[in-house]
């Protein structure tokens, strides 16, 4: 019996930790990273809380070093899947009745959990499987992750606050129930952070889900999965089903009961899923939810005014940081004439000093990209800017597969500002930089507000606050995440809610209030305390 309300306090951002040379944490994390190496692990499917095994497995490798098999993993087909829809639904009333306070508590010692005891083992995860370098792999597996399990539960308990105004006689209420269906979370590599929250976020508020986590990050998933097992997550609220992303489709998102998609991926993906969900509306017990996080070519747009260093610095770890590997990384930038020969200075001598390898070695900045797929992507577009009139590479551009997926940081002057890769997105370690004249400020930014389909992060470099206010305005639809005097990636939980839109998503926003109410459907309750029982109204009593 519930008699007293139970807060969570605001929460406060998981502090990083430093890793310096013989710490604790880095004396842990290095001796995980060997242990992991040593022994390959085999990875079931998790469906209503039980290891499934199939007849088909995968290989993990370590990106940097693709010769290093970590293990191998299970991979779902139509049968499977079923089962996880079943173990879904058998699960649901149970979960959604549950008292709010008692699923809060799971995902709050699930990040208890994480930030203790399995620290340094899914850090370590996240950089072997995902090619994160130690810093890299902190703030995503650990801060970001614990940020969203400890921000999302208050965030509910602020939303389930929010009741109507009554009148005489009258007390009105409003419940805030689960969709009616199951959830399907779709995550990508790059963040397990991203994984962890689409799939849990639906479940706080009393959803079941099906999670499809991307299959270069399985292994990382697949260790925060067991930790939410650990905090109590009962069996069947969230289904780990690692599979190919057309058995996902076809098996998931068109059953009937499939409520809501809960996404981040590309956008012709995303697309897909819109469309097919379009041509089966008439099949579903109640209209999808569809939650998107998709594609990026995020900028950074330098007045005259701006300071050289720092625009430097933050195009350096905007466009380089995680390969480049982030929806939110720059990989365009507009620098004015003034300032492009102080700048190309200073972008050779800091990308000079970016060390570039196996993340066992703290002291690279960069490691490798995710798998051959995406390496070869990243050279077609190198390749294309070598055979280009309109462009030119004056930084990096040299690729080496031999041992891991590696590719230099590169940047590449573009003579028009819309050259390819001024406008797709390649998801690398590539910068593509437009010098404009110092009078074309507002055709530039016109530019930069037009040139693309996304609308993600950007940001903006200036001293003169005019300056300022004027870019912001006309870019004011351009990013759903805009920086000023900083780069345009490192969103926090509770601090810089995240996503785009145009062609860049929903914006939704992870990590708010805002992205949780899409996981609700409100009952409104009028109690009617004084009865009436006259039929007439008093305006008829006129002869």
């Amino acid at each position: 019996m519930n008699n007293a309300y139970f807060q969570i306090m605001l929460p406060k951002n998981e502090p990083v930790k430093a890793y310096m040379p013989g710490s604790p944490e880095k004396e842990a994390l290095n001796a995980e990273l060997q242990r992991q190496l040593a022994n390959p692990v085999e990875i079931p499917m998790i469906i209503g809380g039980k290891e499934v095994r199939s007849g088909k497995k995968e290989k993990m490798i370590c990106p940097h070093d693709h010769q290093k098999v970590l293990g191998e993993y299970y991979v779902a087909g139509e049968k499977e899947l079923l089962m996880a829809i079943e173990a879904a639904e058998a699960a649901k009333e149970e979960w959604e009745n549950m008292a709010w306070e008692h699923r809060a508590t799971i995902f709050l010692k699930a990040a208890d959990l994480l930030t203790g005891k399995y620290r340094a083992k899914i850090a370590a995860s996240c950089m072997l499987v995902q090619s994160k370098n130690l810093y890299q792999a902190e703030i995503d597996i650990i801060c970001e992750l614990a940020d969203f399990l400890r921000f999302n539960p208050y965030y509910v308990q602020e939303i389930y606050k929010q009741q109507p105004s009554n009148t005489d006689g009258v007390w009105n209420r409003v419940e805030y129930r689960a969709l009616d269906g199951f959830v399907a979370a779709i995550t990508p590599f790059n963040f397990t952070s991203i994984g962890g929250n689409l799939s849990t976020a639906p479940a706080m508020v009393g959803n079941t889900v099906l999670w499809k986590p991307s299959s270069t990050a399985v292994l990382s998933n697949y260790y925060f999965m067991q930790i939410l097992i650990e905090a109590g997550l009962p069996a069947g609220v969230i289904n780990f089903v690692p599979c190919r992303g057309v058995d996902f489709g076809n098996v998931v998102i068109g059953h009937p009961n499939m409520a809501g998609v809960h996404f981040t991926g590309s956008t012709a993906v995303f697309n897909g899923i819109w469309k097919q969900v379009g041509e089966n509306i008439n099949n579903y017990v109640s209209y999808p939810r569809l939650v998107g996080e998709t594609g990026g070519k995020d900028f950074i747009f330098a007045h005259e005014s701006a300071d050289a260093q720092a625009l430097t610095c933050a195009m350096v770890l905007g466009a380089f940081e995680y390969q480049g590997q982030k929806c939110s990384a720059a990989s365009r930038a507009y620098i004015p004439e003034s300032l492009w020969g102080t700048v190309k200075d200073l972008l050779e001598k800091e990308i000079g000093k970016v060390k570039m390898g196996d993340v066992s070695d703290a002291t690279n900045l960069m490691n490798a990209v995710i798998d051959q797929k995406s390496f070869k992507n990243i050279q077609s577009y190198l390749d294309y800017a070598n055979e280009s009139k309109d462009a030119e590479i004056i930084i990096g551009g040299k690729c080496d597969d031999s041992v891991g997926y590696f590719v230099e940081p590169t940047v590449i002057l573009a003579k028009t500002p819309t050259f390819k890769t001024m406008v797709e997105e390649i998801f690398g370690p590539v910068l593509t930089i437009y010098v404009y004249p110092n009078d074309k400020l507002d055709e530039t930014l016109e530019l930069c507000d037009t040139t693309t389909s996304y609308a993600l992060t950007g940001a903006v470099f200036a001293q003169d606050r005019t300056a300022i206010i004027k870019m912001a305005k006309k870019l004011d639809h351009a990013a759903g995440n805009f920086y000023i005097n900083d780069k345009p990636t490192g969103a926090v939980v509770g601090q810089q809610p995240f996503g785009g839109s145009r062609g860049s998503g929903t914006n939704d926003k992870a990590g708010s209030a805002i992205n949780l109410y899409r996981w609700m459907s409100q009952r409104a309750i009028k109690e009617t305390m004084v009865l009436r029982t006259v039929v007439n109204y008093p305006y008829m009593s006129e002869k």
